[in-house]
């Protein structure tokens, strides 16, 4: 890649490497054979000092393979539900979504949407390869059409009122060309409403977070470089702000003519995220071993040790880690996942209740923010062990 896919600069420089990770996060397998045998690629991260943009310039998109057993969801946990319900209310009542028509990107199990369409009385259209139509609520079904296909310009007969993408363009390597699409279907249609959700990377990158980094993120903004892309392709910025615990960045805009000009705080962060960069850069390496001896060290004292999340993060955790032998099981609230097998090391999902047969003397949380909650399902099961946040 000699040019970043967000701006069109050239110059990308690399500052991470990692190879071999698996190609998909939370597509977890049947079997552990089939677990350990799915397919890897290399992730080589580069920063564009044009835009602030990261990419794994090493990323095929001909690796995806989005369907409805992507298990993406994370509306099992009480903590989230409380983030997307508060999120969804205030985007229905500051923005004044009502009676109106809702398309949602990337849409997932159309959790968010449905919350949409709840609280609006809106009318909403999903669009996702991973969506299953039965886990929507019987009682909604009449007002969302749900369509299972990725997005594309062909897309355009949605015409919306309020588009939303949340947790979506990481995915996607091409990002300008997105935005510009994206643009060109709303067309003359000034009034509506652009909402996008989607990792913070500063973050990221100044905590020397390696379980973020993972093959199917290909794309990893700070929000300065978000702003700069949508103001680029003829948005104007109405919101630019952190959430759930400052890991997400929410962008809010509208259609512009042309390219519009920054004027919003948080967009002024090309400085620091150099300075990320270069810490990362030099800091990843120090916090792999770190968490590497750690966690081996405690086996090796008999302890056992449990992650909880079966999560992308839990993936890039333990492949980058190296760690296969030294752990059994993961524990995830999300049923589904429950009796299935972590792509790449093989690790089988279980849920907390199967947790007593384990007894964990450590379980290492991969989100702090669900610290909490956590600590509640242990203490519900009569378990103590000590806690670990990455």
């Amino acid at each position: 890649m000699e040019a970043c896919p967000n701006c069109g600069a050239t110059g990308l420089r690399s500052f991470y490497d990692v190879a071999r990770v698996p190609v998909h996060s939370v597509l977890l397998m049947p079997t552990r054979a089939k677990a350990l045998d799915y397919p890897r690629g290399d992730v080589s991260l580069a920063f564009c000092d044009a835009c602030g943009f990261v990419t794994n310039t090493r990323f095929d998109p001909a690796d995806n393979d989005y369907s409805t057993e992507y298990e993406e969801t994370q509306g099992f946990s009480p903590t989230f539900n409380a983030f997307a319900d508060a999120l969804a209310r205030r985007m229905v009542e500051q923005y004044g979504v009502r009676k109106q028509r809702v398309l949602e990107i990337g849409c997932g199990k159309a959790e968010f949407l449905t919350r949409m369409v709840e609280l609006g009385d809106n009318h909403g259209v999903g669009i996702d390869p991973a969506i299953v139509p039965e886990r929507v609520p019987a009682h909604l079904r009449g007002r969302l059409e749900l369509v299972q296909e990725l997005w594309s310009g062909a897309s355009r007969d949605y015409d919306a009122d309020f588009i939303c993408c949340r947790h979506t363009l990481e995915h996607i390597a091409p990002t300008g060309d997105f935005l510009r699409t994206l643009r060109e279907s709303i067309g003359d249609r000034t009034e509506t409403l652009v909402f996008f959700e989607l990792p913070e990377t500063l973050r990221v990158l100044e905590e020397a977070a390696f379980w973020d980094v993972y093959y199917e993120h290909c794309s990893y903004f700070t929000p300065g470089s978000l702003a700069r892309v949508f103001r680029a392709n003829g948005f104007e910025l109405l919101e630019l702000s952190l959430d759930f615990d400052d890991q997400y960045i929410l962008l809010v805009a509208r259609p512009a003519k042309g390219v519009t000009q920054p004027s919003l705080p948080l967009e002024a962060d090309m400085q620091r995220t150099r300075a990320a960069v270069e810490l990362y850069a030099t800091e990843s390496p120090r916090r792999i071993e770190r968490w590497r001896t750690e966690i081996r060290e405690r086996v090796a004292r008999g302890e056992r040790v449990v992650p909880w999340g079966a999560g992308s993060k839990a993936v890039a955790f333990l492949t980058t880690l190296g760690l296969t032998d030294e752990l059994d099981v993961l524990v995830d609230v999300n049923p589904y996942k429950r009796g299935r097998f972590m792509p790449g090391s093989g690790h089988e999902v279980i849920g907390p209740d199967d947790l007593a047969a384990h007894r964990p003397d450590c379980v290492v949380v991969m989100n702090p923010i669900y610290v909490d909650e956590i600590r509640g399902d242990l203490a519900a099961r009569g378990l103590t062990p000590e806690i670990l946040a990455v």
